[in-house]
């Protein structure tokens, strides 16, 4: 049984996004292949694009029961493990903006107390480094995931670890997921120019 996602269309402009993010496609590829190959669930790889992340590669899982992503979805920085392990390292003046896009698009009566624990979780992103989501964008569907950041240290991207939420209930199965992305998220960074042991962005102990 495949489980297969797709929100479809603006190819073209998702081609331009893909040229402009070539080079980190180059880099993140070898070690998304070995996070595949250590955890065989789904992993993604998006980059930030105005108000959302945009996947631009992404390595299936083998498993019967799987989360598929399609190449080009476009999906919330506020939902999700992908997007809050972005947002949560943009500039305050960003989070706040988005923040603000994210009320405008929720139910009104419970706006303020979902922006309010949208705030709470970046908190915790922030100190942890990862980020961790449980049926936010999908229901059944689980990720995991840490950003990427270029040489100034801005996030770029995220790369997240999904599958069905079943498979994401055991914290020792989720420790160990958050130590592979704390272990090459900041490797790949290094990779793209960013000098962590300059100005570390999150704690190294492993929270789940």
């Amino acid at each position: 049984l495949r489980i297969v996602f797709s929100l479809g269309g603006r190819v073209i402009r998702w081609a331009g996004v893909y040229t402009a993010t070539s080079n980190l496609n180059i880099h993140a590829l070898p070690y998304m292949k070995t996070i595949l190959n250590e955890t065989n669930e789904t992993v993604s790889l998006y980059v930030v694009e105005g108000n959302e992340r945009v996947c631009v590669e992404r390595l299936e899982s083998r498993q019967n029961v799987r989360i598929v992503e399609s190449i080009g979805q476009r999906l919330k920085l506020y939902a999700g493990s992908g997007g809050k392990a972005i947002l949560a390292f943009m500039e305050e003046s960003e989070i706040e903006r988005i923040l603000k896009v994210a009320a405008s698009e929720l139910n009104p009566k419970h706006a303020a107390k979902e922006i309010s624990q949208i705030r709470d979780q970046l908190e915790v992103v922030r100190h942890n480094g990862y980020a961790i989501s449980h049926g936010e964008w999908l229901s059944d569907a689980s990720g995991i995931a840490s950003p990427i950041f270029t040489e100034t240290g801005t996030p770029v991207g995220s790369i997240s670890i999904s599958g069905p939420s079943q498979r994401f209930q055991d914290e020792t199965r989720l420790k160990f997921y958050a130590d592979l992305l704390l272990n090459y998220m900041p490797k790949l960074s290094n990779d793209l120019g960013y000098a962590s042991e300059k100005s570390q962005p999150f704690g190294t102990e492993t929270h789940v």
